[in-house]
This record gives structure tokens, sequence and C-alpha cells, in this order.
């Protein structure tokens, strides 16, 4: 499987607005920091990994996120996975249990915990297809 992405960078700038609407969302935002857990994703066919954990007391943003390989917590979940199962994922045309049953996802941690974020971003799906069919035509599935 290739990436569907032009490049690693492409990839990250795109995950970042991700993140950015998932915790600047009025509904989302709060419920993902309320929920409070840490995760690892690596994106294994660009050697990319980004950790993500809720806002601390004090910090104005519900999430905070990094493309660093050094950070002060452990992750309840990690997850592996290609860019291109993540951009499917996203748009909603990825069920997270079939690509886990397929081992288009690997998990390891509180696999109960991930399931039940997948609820939470549900209204993200369509936001991610309207960004992507405006700013990233190339990557609509």
């Amino acid at each position: 499987m290739s990436s569907p992405f032009a490049s690693a960078q492409e990839f990250r700038e795109v995950v970042d607005r991700l993140f950015r609407i998932m915790s600047e969302d009025p509904q989302m935002g709060p419920r993902l920091r309320e929920a409070d857990v840490p995760q690892r994703f690596e994106f294994d066919d660009l050697g990319l990994a980004l950790s993500v954990r809720a806002g601390r007391e004090g910090e104005p943003a519900n999430l905070w996120w990094t493309w660093d390989e050094e950070i002060d917590w452990s992750p309840r979940v990690r997850v592996t996975m290609s860019s291109q199962t993540a951009n499917r994922y996203f748009q909603g045309r990825a069920n997270v249990s079939y690509e886990i049953l397929r081992k288009r996802i690997k998990t390891t941690g509180d696999l109960r915990a991930t399931l039940e974020l997948g609820s939470i971003i549900k209204p993200l799906h369509e936001r991610y297809r309207a960004m992507i069919e405006s700013d990233y035509p190339h990557l609509a599935a």
C-alpha cells in the first residue's frame, strides 16, 4: 500500500489540522479532554509517530499533541497503521474493528478506551472529508 499523501510533511500538516479541529470543536474537544486517553499513533509507511494527550489543568487546549519522540507521559493506547488506513479512517470509510481483524490497524493497551473515543469523534469524519475535498482533493477515497 502506498501513501495517498504527497509527502510525510503533507501528512503532518493534514493531521495537525485534524487534531486542531478536534481540540477546538465545542462538542468534541471537551469530551476528549474529559476522556483523558493518552495515545501514540505510529504511521509505519511514513516512519512518523504522533503522541496525543488531553490538555492539562491550566492549558487552554483540549488536546495536546507532538511529533517528537520525547514525551512526559505514558500512552494508554498504542496504534500502528499506514497513512492510507488513517486517511480512510478519518473519512469514516474504515471500520476500526474490521481493520484490527484484518491487521491493518495494530493496537496495544486499552482497546476499549480507543473504541469509545470513536463515538466522540464521529462528527469529525464529515469535517475531514470537507477539508480534503477543499484543500487536498487527491486524498478523497
